[in-house]
């Protein structure tokens, strides 16, 4: 009995073992091993599979890309799959680009890889993205082919056959819709341009996609600058003209322009609300003011400037703009931060630049409470370098949830320029060449070196700046200055060479101050058809001097501005000389839009140099500068010694104008100003010969154009003498041309 009860149990485990034991069978595999198969498709082996799980492999082993086709069965214990094989790319060939480098672009952009499979459906896809690579460089008509070469059943070639076509030039850029403002001033605003002749080099006037959404965003900040809260760049569009030439529109909605009715705080209980008081003075000056996001920004860098000055620690801020009928309210949000400390900075992607460079513009530390204010301020000193394409920086949780990991990655950029230029005016001819790196040796170091070649002179120089000296926020600069003036026709030669070393600070917002240390030699030789000033201080001179400037910047460009002021003072002291004087000089610049047309401004300049015990050196004497006295010949108002203008220790001018970039059709391409120009040169340190009708104020007004000419910009001046000294020179028409290339 027991042995039969054995015996049955025997026979009922191999019946159920038989039953549900499952074989794996793959097949049609030829380069891809079966444990591969096994790994990638996740295939478990067990008694049976549902059509979801047998899916679900099939699944897995189509995303591998490996297989063209995939049957995945389970039939009488058995688990089969049946694979077909993509064939492996052997070679990608690039037919009809010839830059290495654009193919090279082109090979890491498509998805078809040397080396992995071949699969088809990829192909188009390929296709466009090699259309989009060559929009981007202009060429908007590219045609491009492919050919499979097969090599063996297993492997294949596979060909672009690519027609680049010509690139489509910019004809004519129209704006239209609600856009309220001059296409001329929105022309200025994008970065697409009308082709033109003379814009041969320039690779605006192809037509670019990247430029074209550049464009839009430009047009956006430009109208909300202007107040117009709710613009709305609704599309851009280019039309073909012909195969090389388009017409590229944009439809702009400017809506509703706003005034700023309203500003206000909304300061956290937990925070004393009487340290954001100062606030409100700026404030005032604001409301009623048409809007601009860069007001908002200036309101905010004075809130961030009262933070900083009271070193308020984790304080953060944010902006609600209220829109009204009546206009915006702004509102300033403020608040307490995240409590959190810094953990680890990284400094990422600099493969040239010493990391010291990047660590030195930094206002926080390792260790330090992460301060949002001074982090920010941080990347904005890094920018400023100019030595970057780019800097991205990544805040995130360290170790712990109240540490911080900063990576600062910067992708660095050519520094080293070569300039070269030429003019041609009535005062003769001039021409320029330069050279300049901006990161010497990795060190974010300046090596500038120029010369400068004219009719009656040649002066060169070489300087060294370095922004950050020894980390200390400060800018340490130093340089060598050479010049050789032969004036034949007034009998002498004037020989100068100087050194120099100074810093440079913010000592105050927008306030730099700028001391230093200058050497010179002076040598003077005249003939006997020089002057009796001339002949009175030939010989040869050295000086040892400091200087200083003071200078405050609330322009809102350095170019072409058309709002806010500039003021600088300058001196310089002598140390010893042989011959000792001291020079002054303070310039300030005022601009302010009038209205949406005119730019007006006010320039005033006066100069000073005063001898000790000696008459002042013919080489420091003062003339008015050319462009602030227009009318008059240059160096040819003042003081006379025979026929020689010898210059004066006062020197003053003071100019009114007021440009109309509006007024030319656009056709013409040219901007004109008016200006009233006034000034005077006076004061000698002897008498004998010398011609000196000091009482009487120099005055002209005029016209002035810039014109964008086939061969450069051009420069044209028309001016009529009002007042002028019966000994002064005048000169009625002047132009200038030159160019950078």
């Amino acid at each position: 009995m027991k042995k039969k009860i054995i015996t049955t149990f025997l026979l009922i485990f191999f019946f159920f073992s038989h039953s549900y034991s499952t074989e794996l069978k793959i097949s049609g595999t030829k380069r891809i091993d079966i444990e591969t198969i096994k790994v990638y498709g996740d295939i478990k082996i067990q008694p049976s599979y549902t059509n979801e799980e047998l899916n679900q492999i099939l699944k897995n082993l189509y995303e591998t890309n490996f297989f063209e086709d995939v049957k995945v069965s389970f039939k009488n214990n058995i688990l089969s799959i049946e694979v077909k094989e993509y064939p492996v790319i052997n070679s990608i060939i690039l037919e009809g680009e010839p830059t290495n480098k654009i193919k090279d672009a082109l090979l890491e952009d498509i998805s078809s890889k040397e080396k992995s499979s071949y699969i088809k459906s990829n192909i188009s896809k390929d296709i466009i993205r090699i259309k989009k690579v060559y929009e981007i460089l202009g060429f908007n008509t590219t045609d491009v082919d492919t050919k499979v070469e097969e090599i063996n059943e297993d492997t294949v070639n596979l060909y672009f056959f690519i027609n680049r076509g010509s690139k489509v030039k910019i004809k004519k850029i129209r704006f239209i819709g609600d856009k309220k403002i001059r296409d001329r001033r929105l022309r200025d605003v994008i970065v697409s341009e009308e082709d033109k002749f003379w814009k041969f080099i320039s690779r605006n006037t192809i037509l670019n996609k990247k430029n074209i959404e550049l464009d839009k965003r430009l047009l956006t900040n430009y109208y909300k600058s202007a107040g117009f809260y709710d613009v709305n760049v609704i599309s851009s569009s280019a039309t073909l003209d012909d195969k090389n030439f388009s017409t590229l529109t944009y439809n702009i909605s400017s809506g509703k322009r706003y005034r700023i009715n309203k500003i206000s705080t909304n300061v956290n209980p937990a925070l004393d609300k009487k340290v954001f008081m100062p606030l409100e003075k700026n404030f005032k000056k604001l409301v009623s003011d048409y809007y601009s996001p860069f007001k908002v920004k200036k309101l905010l860098d004075s809130l961030d400037k009262l933070i900083s000055f009271n070193d308020l620690q984790y304080i953060e801020h944010s902006v609600n703009e209220i829109v009204g009928d009546s206009g915006i309210e702004i509102v300033l949000n403020i608040y307490e931060g995240e409590k959190s400390l810094i953990e680890r900075i990284n400094i990422l992607g600099n493969t040239v630049t010493n990391e010291d460079v990047v660590r030195g513009e930094l206002l926080v530390d390792e260790g330090d409470p992460f301060n949002k204010l001074k982090f920010n301020q941080s990347i904005a000193r890094i920018k400023s370098r100019n030595i970057f394409e780019s800097v991205e920086e990544k805040v995130s949780t360290g170790s712990e949830k109240d540490l911080k990991v900063i990576d600062i990655s910067v992708e660095e950029k050519p520094t080293g320029e070569i300039s070269a230029g030429a003019g041609v005016g009535t005062d003769g001819g001039a021409v320029q060449f330069g050279i300049k790196e901006n990161n010497w040796l990795g060190k974010g170091i300046r090596l500038e070196t120029s010369i400068d070649i004219s009719d009656d002179a040649l002066k060169g120089g070489f300087d060294y700046s370095d922004p950050n000296y020894n980390f200390s926020g400060n800018t340490l600069s130093f340089g060598f200055q050479a010049s050789d003036s032969d004036v034949a026709a007034s009998g002498y030669e004037n020989k100068v060479q100087s050194a120099n070393i100074s810093t440079s600070f913010e000592q105050y917002t927008n306030v730099y101050i700028s001391p230093g240390i200058v050497l010179s030699a002076d040598k003077l030789t005249v003939d006997s058809t020089a002057s009796d000033q001339l002949k009175k201080q030939a010989g040869s001179f050295t000086e040892l001097a400091v200087d200083y400037s003071i200078t405050r910047d609330e322009r809102d460009r350095t170019f072409m501005p058309t709002n806010g002021y500039s003021a600088s003072f300058y001196q310089q002291l002598p140390i010893y000389a042989d011959s000792s004087s001291i020079s002054n000089n303070f310039a300030t610049n005022f601009y302010r839009p009038l209205s949406e047309d005119i730019i007006g401004s006010i320039k005033f300049y006066v100069a000073a140099v005063n001898g000790i015990d000696e008459d002042v050196r013919v080489n420091k004497r003062l003339f008015i500068p050319s462009n602030r006295l227009r009318g008059f010949e240059k160096g040819k108002v003042g003081p006379k010694d025979g026929k020689d203008f010898v210059g004066g220790n006062y020197s003053t001018a003071l100019n009114l104008e007021a440009s109309l970039p509006n007024l030319l059709p656009e056709s013409t391409n040219a901007d004109i100003s008016m200006f009233i120009d006034a000034g005077n040169v006076w004061g000698v340190d002897y008498n004998g010969t010398i011609d000196n009708q000091t009482q009487k104020i120099r005055s002209s007004t005029g016209i002035a154009a810039n014109w964008y000419s086939p061969i450069g910009p051009v420069t044209f001046t028309l001016a009529k003498a009002i007042t002028k000294n019966s000994s002064d020179t005048t000169q009625s028409f002047k132009f200038n041309l030159g160019t950078t290339f």
